[in-house]
């Protein structure tokens, strides 16, 4: 089938070809390393997609299925990934700076060494996931759940938290509180 990507902003071409699949052919543009920056690739279904290092900065991926896909070091900065699943995904030392990730799976995702710098991750369900070294700082935390995430070296440093749930206190006295913190953690 005919496949063609294009931007989210302005409708202009990025890519085109034959694929089986939508999938198979964002992993091909990935794999030959095609910068898909400023995609529209909301709802669509990347389960267990390949995108290792993928170039996905100010893409559209709201509502898309992530889920179980391989990120490691992609660049999705100013992505916009509302309500999207990336339960299981794999986003190691993943770029998500200013990221828009409201209400986003991220159960059981690997985030670590991740740049969620600025990221809103406003009601987005983080349980079980890997945090380690992850750098958070300034990033919207409010009712985010962190229910037996591990956290390990993560950055917090002027994040808003609050009503953030499921973070130990007493990983509290570990993390860098500023006077513009504000936190208020349900465990």
């Amino acid at each position: 089938m005919k496949i063609e990507i294009n931007t989210k902003s302005t409708y202009e071409h990025i890519i085109s070809g034959q694929a089986e699949s939508l999938k198979q052919f964002v992993e091909k543009a990935v794999e030959h390393g095609i910068d898909l920056t400023d995609a529209n690739l909301a709802n669509v279904e990347l389960r267990g997609a390949n995108l290792r290092g993928a170039k996905l900065s100010r893409a559209y991926l709201s509502g898309a299925d992530l889920t179980g896909a391989d990120l490691t070091g992609a660049d999705l900065s100013d992505a916009k990934i509302v309500k999207a699943d990336l339960s299981g995904a794999n986003l190691k030392g993943a770029k998500l700076r200013g990221s828009n990730l409201h209400r986003a799976l991220l159960i059981g995702a690997d985030l670590t060494e991740a740049n969620l710098i600025k990221a809103d991750l406003i009601g987005t369900d983080l349980s079980n996931s890997l945090l380690v070294e992850a750098d958070l700082r300034g990033a919207y935390l409010t009712r985010t759940n962190f229910t037996e995430a591990v956290v390990d070296g993560a950055d917090f440093t002027e994040a808003e938290m609050i009503l953030t749930m499921g973070l130990p206190v007493n990983r509290w006295s570990e993390i860098e509180m500023q006077d513009n913190v504000y936190s208020s953690v349900y465990s």
